[in-house]
């Protein structure tokens, strides 16, 4: 009898994001990183990503190697500094 895996739909470009977020925001002194903008510039850079959807181990290890090629690397910092001027311009919460 074959042992059921237990396999989940993740869209590793939110990780891919996330750590790239984090480390632009890590370098600025200059913008605000309560959770509510952390969140807005995550869900905002993610909206203008292509998602990068894995279900398998394969399919993780596939995604590891695009996220270590430069375009794809300066595609995704790009989108990301665009979003954090976005939210810094434009926060949602009081000053």
């Amino acid at each position: 009898m074959k042992k059921k895996q237990d396999f989940q739909l993740k869209n590793y470009m939110e990780d891919i994001a996330r750590r790239n977020l984090e480390q632009q925001l890590s370098e600025r002194e200059d913008i605000c990183k309560c959770d509510r903008c952390r969140l807005d510039m995550l869900a905002y850079a993610l909206n203008h990503l292509a998602p990068k959807y894995v279900v398998s181990h394969r399919g993780h290890i596939f995604t590891r190697l695009q996220e270590m090629e430069a375009q794809f690397n300066t595609d995704v910092t790009m989108e990301v500094y665009k979003t954090i001027e976005l939210v810094h311009k434009n926060t949602r919460h009081e000053k």
